[in-house]
């Protein structure tokens, strides 16, 4: 989930992950299900769960980690082989570098795809982990059958989310930004936000090279902006646009039975869409 979430929390806004009706797997610490895997000078983790079908691989937002998937991984796993990892510098997978940009998680994927000798995968992208699904369709389109970003934004302005966030995270960017961070954590979590204040910076034209069936997800009370959703949609060649009812970022948490089925249609169905 994004680092604008304490944006929310410090203007007053309720952020709240919906409690599943069965205490879920141990999902992102399941030594059963989890490996390290030895990409791009990463030691990536990575679990795997489920057997038969095609594989969907499903990218979590920023600061998250596999466990965002908790509500989803048991649907798709009785159907599909799911790849659910931690991101760079996020989860248990550690990443020493300065900077972090979406460009170098979605080349992340691409290798760990190729680490697990799998040609191509279905891709969900929840909040961060949606702009990364766009970008591995953009940077690496042999490897994305079919992509679900929930979610996503295009570029770092406030045009990109609702009243109040943008400015929140600026006022903490011209704060913060000179400090001498004394933890390895701290150094690790303003890296994290400063991906998000600098990034992403995706033209409308340049999502025109994406040929794979795209639903494009939004919750109608999203921290992102629906101006934002709406211009991925129609950017992409084959899109859908699902504005989620009564829902806020989390879409996949808040309504985690109707998401995983809808999404599961998309991938299914013999014909999800036609050229926008």
């Amino acid at each position: 989930m994004k680092l604008y979430i304490l944006a929310l929390l410090a203007l007053g806004w309720p952020v709240v992950a919906a409690a599943g009706p069965e205490e879920p797997a141990n999902y992102g610490s399941n030594p059963a299900a989890g490996k390290y895997y030895d990409i791009r000078g990463l030691r990536m983790y990575c679990e795997t769960y489920g057997s038969a079908g095609r594989a969907v691989l499903m990218i979590h937002g920023n600061g998250g980690s596999i466990a965002a998937f908790e509500h989803n991984i048991p649907y798709f796993a009785g159907k599909y082989r799911v790849i659910v990892a931690d991101s760079r510098a996020q989860g248990r997978t550690r990443d020493d570098g300065p900077d972090i940009t979406f460009e170098m998680m979605a080349d992340d994927y691409a290798a760990l795809l190729d680490a697990l000798h799998v040609d191509s995968a279905f891709v969900i992208g929840w909040s961060d982990g949606g702009i990364t699904a766009l970008l591995l369709a953009m940077r690496h389109p042999e490897k994305v059958i079919r992509l679900a970003a929930s979610g996503a934004n295009l570029r770092p302005d406030a045009s990109a989310f609702a009243p109040g966030v943008w400015e929140s995270c600026r006022r903490t960017y011209e704060r913060d930004r000179a400090k001498a961070w004394a933890t390895e954590q701290e150094k690790n979590a303003w890296k994290l936000f400063v991906l998000d204040w600098r990034e992403p910076t995706i033209t409308s034209a340049a999502l025109g090279v994406v040929r794979c069936p795209a639903l494009i997800i939004c919750g109608d009370h999203d921290l992102i902006s629906l101006e934002h959703t709406v211009e991925i949609y129609r950017s992409l060649p084959r899109a859908a646009l699902w504005v989620v009812p009564h829902s806020g970022h989390a879409t996949l948490i808040e309504h985690a039975d109707e998401f995983d089925r809808t999404v599961d249609h998309f991938f299914s169905a013999p014909d999800p869409v036609g050229p926008n």
